[in-house]
């Protein structure tokens, strides 16, 4: 179950990731109580299509699940800055805990959890977190404006079409406007595939740019990847 966006809040937006529903429920019911935006996924493809589509300040993340465990989510994430990451586990013993943080965990919470401390620990990680390094919500080249929290691509006053694919390289780019960002980064909004990330661009350039031949706010970064450069 997922919680709808709305522009008008100011709340933290948190990724809730587990593969026990009833669990998962339980923690986006508490958390949004307690005053969250909470997006909830099942598992690790789940999320990562939630996190090509929105702007997070934090994920709370099962250790244990099905694919991709939550570690391996964790180390990919980390690889790629991207934001905090609290782990939940029913595995206790010490190296455990030791074993989610060398993955690149800000916290590691230990099955069965009292849920108020889930939420003094989720706000310990979000008052840590430098405002720097929380990401843009809206951003705005030519006559587009692209809000990152709802995937959703403006010209003047009109909601232009995105297919999935699309809002997810667009709202990576968004993450580092100005930056230049890898192929391989970028692909993860794409289920990892690398090639698909230039037919992507090809498509998302004819919906911006004026001249899709010449992008001025799409960019190639020779050797790199590809770069939105804002207004």
């Amino acid at each position: 179950m997922t919680s709808t966006p709305d522009p008008g809040f100011s709340e933290p937006h948190l990724l809730v990731v587990d593969d026990d529903a009833r669990l998962r429920e339980l923690l986006r019911r508490y958390l949004s109580d307690s005053g969250f935006r909470v997006t909830a996924a099942a598992d690790a493809g789940q999320a990562r299509s939630n996190l090509a589509s929105f702007a997070f300040d934090l994920v709370v993340l099962d250790v244990m699940m099905p694919g991709e465990s939550g570690l391996e989510l964790t180390r990919a994430l980390r690889r790629e800055g991207r934001v905090p990451v609290l782990l939940l586990t029913a595995m206790a013993e010490p190296e455990d805990r030791v074993n989610g943080l060398e993955q690149g965990a800000d916290d590691y919470l230990s099955k069965p959890f009292e849920p108020r401390e889930l939420v003094l620990r989720i706000r310990n990680l979000l008052q840590r977190r430098p405002v720097a390094d929380f990401a843009p919500t809206d951003i705005r080249f030519g006559g587009c404006r692209f809000d990152v929290v709802r995937g959703e691509l403006y010209r003047g006053g009109d909601l232009v079409h995105l297919t999935a694919a699309e809002a997810g390289l667009l709202s990576s780019l968004a993450q580092k406007p100005g930056q230049a960002v890898s192929r391989e980064e970028l692909s993860m909004s794409l289920s990892g595939n690398v090639r698909n990330v230039d037919v992507q661009m090809t498509r998302l350039r004819r919906k911006i740019e004026r001249d899709p031949r010449f992008p001025r706010y799409l960019q190639t970064v020779r050797g790199t990847g590809y770069a939105l450069k804002p207004d």
